[in-house]
């Protein structure tokens, strides 16, 4: 289908394009058994200006939006979630800086991540603190002209490789949600350290630490927005990258269908291709059905958001996140099932398309806290209707 894009957003796609199949899949299968952090492609991912679609041109970015890192997030997807989520996860440590950050920390931190010079990473999860993100216990202190800040965070994409950390705290407890900030922290500030790196089902080839800090210092001003926004910041953040996870999904789905036409056309039984039995051909049918509407979903709300016209999009944001997830979830493993043997097997890319889709139902907001908040969305419409 032809979602009318930009000149610009189709010489993206086609980049991307050629970005993974030159250096990501050829390695893909590699980085993903050892579990090993892809720090050449991210370079080279960096090297086709790819990290500057989404910052403002002021900061030597290319002025993009949501559906321009939709489209980087799609493609990489289709050749390893892994790289994927490591490229949005630092849009999503960006995006806290553009949204609430002064001019000084904009110039400060934007150009190094449009440049892909430094990875960014966002630090809200801890251990007694996922979908809850309001229990959380890291604590930030205010001495004299430093922020004194003390708790770990967990389950953090990027942790330790990336530079430039903003991180949720809490800096006044007794305000409860309304008593969260948002601070930036830099690699290698004393006091910030990390901790293992977690050993995962899928997206192996991304990192995922802890984040410890013990008496770590920071200047006053890495303060983001006011004191007490911390949350505000949080929701508009996931309220901006959410479709962003679903065309994580997508992608994944989408490169599981290829690989499922691909195999059903070579495949030889009763003497011709599988592609001929109608029952293949069913199941073919169907996952194009939902991969095609997961992507019309994504776009339409990514577009949506780009254009300024709508304030609030809580509800169109985490549809686009449940909807292509949960579908990617179905779908891999219909598409590994037309494989059959072979699709269990790690010559072949469909067992990791089926492990790296499940994360994409569980971070940045389980699916079923998103359909927490398309209901309330929903019945809050109702409510203003009827007044």
């Amino acid at each position: 289908m032809d979602y009318l894009l930009t000149e610009e957003q189709n010489m993206i796609k086609e980049l991307t394009a050629k970005v993974v199949q030159e250096k990501i899949i050829p390695v893909r299968e590699e980085l993903d058994r050892k579990g090993e952090f892809p720090a050449d492609i991210i370079k080279a991912i960096a090297a086709a200006d790819l990290c500057r679609v989404y910052i403002p041109e002021e900061y030597e970015g290319m002025g993009g939006g949501c559906l321009d890192i939709c489209l980087v997030v799609e493609e990489l997807s289709k050749g390893c979630a892994g790289v994927a989520v490591t490229y949005a996860a630092s849009s999503l440590g960006a995006f806290p800086i553009l949204i609430a950050g002064s001019e000084e920390q904009k110039k400060k931190y934007l150009p190094l991540i449009a440049s892909g010079e430094k990875l960014a990473a966002f630090g809200l999860t801890e251990p007694n603190a996922g979908s809850d993100a309001g229990a959380i216990e890291t604590t930030a202190k205010l001495e004299g002209n430093e922020w004194v800040l003390n708790g770990t965070k967990v389950f953090i994409t990027n942790g330790g490789e990336a530079d430039i950390y903003v991180i949720i705290v809490m800096t006044n407890k007794e305000k409860g949600a309304r008593g969260a900030s948002a601070i930036i922290v830099e690699k290698g500030t004393p006091g910030f350290s990390f901790g293992k790196e977690e050993d995962k089902m899928g997206i192996r080839c991304s990192s995922t630490r802890e984040l410890i800090f013990d008496n770590c210092r920071v200047p006053k001003e890495n303060l983001l927005g006011r004191e007490g926004t911390g949350f505000i910041i949080t929701m508009s953040n996931f309220d901006h990258s959410r479709p962003g996870i679903g065309a994580q999904a997508l992608g994944i789905a989408d490169g599981a269908l290829s690989e499922a036409v691909k195999y059903a056309c070579e495949r030889v039984q009763f003497g011709k291709p599988i592609s001929s039995f109608q029952a293949i051909q069913h199941k073919i049918a169907d996952i194009a059905l939902q991969v095609e509407a997961a992507r019309a979903l994504i776009y339409a709300v990514a577009k949506m958001i780009d254009s300024g016209k709508q304030k609030s999009f809580s509800k169109e944001s985490a549809m686009a996140k449940v909807f292509p997830s949960d579908m990617a979830m179905k779908v891999t493993i219909e598409a590994l099932q037309v494989l059959g043997g072979y699709g269990y097997m790690r010559d072949y890319p469909m067992e990791k398309y089926v492990r790296d889709a499940k994360i994409t139902q569980i971070y940045e907001g389980t699916n079923e806290i998103q359909r927490n908040v398309i209901g309330l969305e929903l019945i809050k419409e109702n409510k203003r209707k009827k007044k």
